[in-house]
């Protein structure tokens, strides 16, 4: 049914929507031709009146009574005319466009006239001036009493060519010329102005309609056909532009479309017929055929859906030799290769469970062992580091237990025996103990503030008890490493540093220190003997066409080493991948310090030239883009 009644349906409805747009373009081309008959009589109205003028221009009596200004005289030839000429308005003006007399039909056509007596009436300027280059003038005005005057002002010449004065000559463009029309043409009219206003129609109805109604049809641009019902008929109308002299104006010409939506309506029901019919078979068919074809096929799609649910190979009987037959063997067969497959599967799957939590104990042992490893050589450094400060302490206090011990004499004989102080204080030799045991107290504050300082940096660079995102300064991280690391350093690395000001960076500190501490532990032991370690810190606005701008943060490590071969340069971010030798190194420091960076959202690189050192380019975001807590192969 979907794919019988759906495209007929389409059909259907298409070749309705052409038949309508058809319908529409014939009555279009009909109206335009009719519109084209309009402005033929527009043009033969013009001609008439031009003819007439010529007629007026060369009466001889006329000629000498406008010379004179003689008005009375000029009425009643003008009278006399109208008797015949079947114009609305015929005025005469003299030379210097005053007028001398008019004579017109008022609205029930009586012939009346009109002779200035007191108050002068005049030509306009503008026009007098345009007929001096041509001989005359048409134009055309909206009347409020429902009708175009279409006017034609012309020139009055003698004989050489005198202008002696100027005639108006006005024809009505009223609603009995529409109706004229009208019943001509077998048409509705109405007559517009320039903005869309009804000024002359054929139907009442046409002037209810409100002013700017019809003004999208006659704008410029605006669709010139459209449909509108007159008292329930349906019209069709085209706008067509129209012109009487510098006047434009349009016109509207509709024609009923009644005969064409009954053709439109009766085809109408024959193709729903026809798709009733087609349905009512098609069900009919689907009825009869679904026993015979489709049950087989739910009987089939039946075990596809208990298939999942069973523990088993799931089977159909196969009750006839047709396609649908086949169709049930080969599922049958299918069915048993599923199960089967699906037993294998299981089987495998147990296996790389079992062998993916191998791995994990695995890898998790050989995290551990790397830590250790890591562990024990920061260990060994600070051990070193607090040995001295501690010995020099512990030696001092031998001295310091001395001098006390003297001193304590030396005050219990200067409360008991007073005289005999003077030479004990020589024995004692009393004033080196007062220059000497300053400088041991001072000695001995110095190996304590040392000692703490080393404390306070192991326990800074750890930052066990901070687990989560917090803001660190990379500057004070790297200085903590390098306390940690004094004890390689000292007396033969000499350190470079280059801090700019760079912004707090949020991370999980103690993976970012172990960062700092894996790059500059390599850079201390690629050293052999003296060398330089070069730090610089710079603050990046973009990276790599990154959207975030809150910003980055570059760190570079850059050590004057013995370097690595680009083939070794390729794997030292590789698991397990180490130049040192059997039991001095796991080869996951830097794998780690890879994962940790990229993690962060960040980027670590590495250059490096054999004989020349090498350099760690560390950048790090501000804000990184994980907000949760930290893998623990990281931590």
């Amino acid at each position: 049914m979907l794919f019988t009644v759906v495209p007929l349906a389409f059909v259907t409805g298409y070749s309705m929507l052409k038949y309508e747009k058809a319908i529409d373009y014939e009555l279009s081309q009909r109206l335009s031709g009719n519109a084209r008959e309009i402005d033929l009589v527009l043009k033969d109205i013009r001609t008439n009146l031009q003819e007439k003028r010529d007629r007026y221009s060369r009466d001889p009596s006329l000629l000498y009574h406008l010379t004179v200004g003689d008005g009375a005289t000029i009425r009643s030839i003008a009278s006399q005319w109208m008797k015949t000429d079947g114009i609305s308005s015929l005025t005469f003006f003299n030379r210097e466009g005053r007028m001398l007399a008019s004579v017109f039909r008022d609205d029930k056509e009586v012939l009346r006239s009109f002779l200035p007596v007191q108050d002068a009436v005049f030509l306009s300027a503008k026009y007098m001036a345009e007929l001096k280059e041509q001989k005359e003038i048409a134009l055309s005005e909206a009347r409020e009493n429902q009708k175009y005057n279409l006017i034609l002002i012309s020139k009055v010449t003698g004989p050489g060519g005198r202008l002696v004065g100027y005639v108006e000559q006005v024809v009505d463009l009223n609603k009995s010329f529409a109706m004229r029309l009208k019943n001509r043409l077998k048409l509705e009219l109405i007559f517009f102005k320039d903005n869309g206003q009804v000024v002359v129609a054929s139907h009442p109805d046409f002037y209810l309609y409100k002013k700017d109604f019809f003004r999208p049809y006659v704008k410029p641009g605006g669709e010139p056909f459209f449909d509108l019902n007159i008292r329930s008929v349906p019209y069709g109308f085209l706008i067509y532009p129209l012109s009487w002299g510098i006047t434009k104006f349009s016109v509207a010409l509709g024609a009923s479309k009644s005969e064409a939506k009954a053709v439109l309506k009766n085809v109408n029901y024959a193709f729903i017929t026809v798709v009733g019919a087609v349905v009512v078979l098609l069900i009919f068919t689907i009825f009869v055929t679904s026993n015979w074809v489709l049950k087989p096929l739910y009987d089939l799609v039946d075990a596809l859906q208990s298939f999942e649910s069973q523990e088993q190979a799931v089977t159909i009987p196969v009750k006839n030799d047709t396609e649908i037959g086949l169709l049930t063997e080969s599922f049958n067969e299918m069915s048993k290769k599923i199960w089967q497959a699906r037993s294998d599967l299981r089987k495998k799957i147990s296996e790389l469970e079992s062998a993916n939590k191998e791995l994990k104990d695995t890898q998790t042992k050989l995290v551990h062992s790397a830590k250790m490893v890591s562990l024990g050589q920061l260990v060994a450094g600070v051990a070193h580091e607090l040995n001295n400060p501690i010995g020099f302490i512990y030696s001092n206090m031998t001295h310091l237990k001395e001098y006390s011990e003297k001193l304590i004499t030396l005050a219990e004989i200067a409360e008991k025996d007073p005289p005999k102080l003077p030479a004990l204080k020589e024995e004692f030799e009393f004033d080196y103990i007062v220059k000497d045991l300053p400088k041991l107290v001072a000695s001995c504050q110095d190996g304590a503030r040392r000692t703490r300082d080393i404390v306070l940096g192991l326990r800074n660079f750890s930052r066990l008890e901070e687990a989560k995102l917090q803001e660190i300064d990379v500057q004070q991280s790297l200085d903590t490493t390098l306390n940690l690391l004094q004890g390689e350093i000292k007396n033969r690395i000499e350190i470079h540093r280059q801090y700019e000001p760079t912004p707090l960076i949020h991370c999980y500190a103690s993976q970012i220190n172990q960062v700092f501490m894996n790059i500059l532990s390599n850079a201390v032991q690629a050293i052999d003997g003296s060398g330089h370690i070069w730090i610089s810190t710079t603050p990046l606005k973009d990276f790599k066409g990154s959207k975030d701008k809150r910003g980055f943060v570059q760190i570079s490590i850059q050590d004057s080493g013995k370097g690595m071969s680009a083939e070794t340069l390729e794997k030292i971010f590789d698991p397990f991948f180490t130049t040192k030798g059997v039991g001095q190194g796991t080869g996951l420091g830097l794998s780690i310090s890879y994962g940790i960076i990229q993690n962060h959202g960040g980027e670590i690189q590495a250059r490096s030239e054999v004989g020349v050192g090498t350099e760690f380019i560390v950048i790090i975001p501000v804000f990184p883009p994980i907000q949760e807590k930290s893998p623990s192969l990281l931590t």
